[in-house]
């Protein structure tokens, strides 16, 4: 798969937006190993996941532009040349679009409009990949939800995505250019923000467990999820880019195989060698947004584009703690 990646991405000019935050510099720093010359893109917004810190490891490397993908003129210039562009910038955070809709609106929706209009203008040609969020389906009635589940976002984040989405689809449909959009599950692994619990759980209580703190459970546990290794995520993320197949598709990017928020706690614990769990209940904000248990159909990515997640929980909570031990000042 990496000499596959390899020839895909090798000399390919690249632009990744929101790419000094989690999963942009992860995906940064594997289009670095393949080869690719690469531009990020990132306004820094505080709280919002930014860290040069990211990507230090490919940093004479790579191109940083300090811009905001809402500045038309500055989208302009950067997507010129660009053979992909990989549009990971956003506001994610569920909880604080229950208090500030506007930036979803903003930041998600125009900026996803900035750039597909440049594009259009400026790099027709250009292939784009949209990372979208599982949560646009909401509650389903049956799992594990393909991408024909019903779409019902139960929050102002998931429901801007799904526009931003939509718009991706009618600028492939009606002016030719080339994209495809990823429902991206629960993400984990190294190179999040983890100054507060609202962008992931799952690295929330793998903090809580290396500060030797006690993760508070939601509920009786039980809910479901299907947590996903962010060098899985890449993977994903860079094969469907490489697919011609795959462009006009909405694929899940996430795994059939669920594992319980209790079950997160406890491998967090034990790889951490330290913390402890409680069960508690729900806060008003997570529970007006929690769509009970969630785990992905990935059978469509699987066929068209040949991914699937290789990482069990435990080794990505493992490779997990292991970065945030050897990194924790430029975290928290």
């Amino acid at each position: 798969m990496n000499d596959q990646l390899r020839k895909a991405f090798e000399g390919k000019e690249v632009l990744v937006t929101g790419g000094l935050g989690f999963v942009g510099s992860n995906l940064a720093a594997r289009l670095v190993d393949c080869g690719a010359h690469v531009l990020l893109m990132d306004a820094m917004i505080p709280g919002l996941g930014g860290n040069l810190f990211n990507v230090e490891p490919v940093r004479d490397r790579v191109v940083v532009n300090f811009s905001d993908i809402r500045d038309e003129h500055s989208m302009n210039y950067v997507v010129r040349g660009k053979d992909f562009i990989f549009h990971l910038a956003g506001q994610n955070d569920h909880v604080l679009s229950l208090t500030d809709p506007y930036s979803d609106i903003d930041i998600n929706i125009k900026g996803s409009v900035v750039l597909l209009e440049a594009c259009r203008k400026f790099n027709p040609e250009a292939r784009l990949v949209y990372t979208g969020t599982r949560g646009e389906y909401g509650s389903v009635a049956k799992l594990p939800a393909s991408e024909d589940a019903p779409i019902n976002p139960k929050g102002l984040y998931e429901l801007s995505s799904l526009t931003s989405q939509k718009i991706f689809k009618i600028y492939h449909d009606n002016h030719g250019i080339s994209s495809v959009t990823l429902r991206l599950t629960n993400i984990y692994g190294e190179r999040a923000q983890m100054l507060h619990s609202r962008f992931g759980v799952a690295n929330w209580f793998i903090r809580q467990a290396i500060d030797g703190e006690t993760i508070r459970v939601f509920g009786d546990g039980q809910i479901l999820r299907d947590f996903l290794y962010v060098q899985d995520c890449v993977d994903a993320i860079l094969m469907a880019a490489s697919s011609e197949q795959a462009y006009g598709e909405v694929l899940n990017v996430g795994d059939d195989k669920a594992s319980s928020f209790l079950e997160l706690a406890k491998v967090a614990i034990e790889e951490a060698g330290s913390g402890d769990w409680e069960f508690a209940p729900f806060t008003q904000e997570r529970a007006a947004q929690e769509p009970g248990d969630f785990y992905s159909d990935i059978s469509k990515i699987r066929r068209i584009v040949g991914w699937e997640p290789i990482t069990s929980l435990r080794a990505g909570v493992k490779q997990t703690v292991d970065f945030y031990r050897h990194n924790k000042p430029q975290y928290w």
